[in-house]
């Protein structure tokens, strides 16, 4: 589905973990690295489209995640023109990508990246969010740049969790952000730096 501009709607995915660090995913067989994307079909949403995706490449299901926040506008990138199919060339320019911030609440092993039969990834790791550009195929890297700049707002958001119960419901609600802590200190230390495909 291409847009009467040349352009093919998109979502990109950064997922982070409870440091702030975000999934980088290894292209299958080649020696790039990215976050997850995926075109939107006819008839979805940007963020059924994201689901979708998410499912399709890392095997995390919405359970798995929390959305921290997304890009307000479309955001381009130009392919040059030796990577566009020759049926597509005159009609096809490139992207537009609505990106999406979402916070693991699973675990580091619900992280699967044969969920489907045609994977994107051999590998992954949980990388710095200001993930290194030069490692990115380059007429990806200035969309790269603004994405990053853009969510980065929602990092500390994320962060802060929802206002303060009430006195009386107080202590069990303590009781469960400690255990959530010790789940996500377990949950680091069979780190995925670098983790590879299962």
């Amino acid at each position: 589905m291409i847009d009467r501009d040349g352009y093919r709607p998109n979502v990109a995915i950064v997922l982070c973990n409870a440091k702030n660090e975000v999934f980088w995913g290894k292209r299958i067989k080649e020696h790039s690295w990215q976050f997850p994307q995926g075109g939107i079909k006819h008839g979805e949403s940007p963020e059924q489209a994201m689901y979708r995706e998410l499912e399709e490449e890392t095997g995390l299901k919405p359970e798995h995640v929390r959305i921290l926040g997304r890009t307000k506008d479309w955001l381009h990138y130009h392919v040059p023109n030796h990577w566009i199919k020759r049926e597509w060339r005159g009609t096809y320019k490139g992207q537009k990508q609505i990106w999406y911030l979402l916070r693991l609440v699973g675990r580091d092993h619900d992280i699967r990246l044969r969920a489907s039969e045609h994977p994107e990834f051999d590998a992954w790791r949980w990388h710095d969010y200001w993930v290194p550009l030069d490692s990115v195929i380059e007429f990806k890297r200035d969309v790269y740049k603004q994405a990053l700049h853009q969510l980065r707002r929602y990092l500390e958001q994320g962060r802060r969790g929802p206002a303060r119960p009430r006195a009386a419901e107080r202590i069990d609600v303590r009781i469960d952000q400690q255990i959530e802590e010790v789940r996500i200190v377990v949950a680091g230390a069979d780190g995925a730096t670098p983790a590879t495909a299962d």
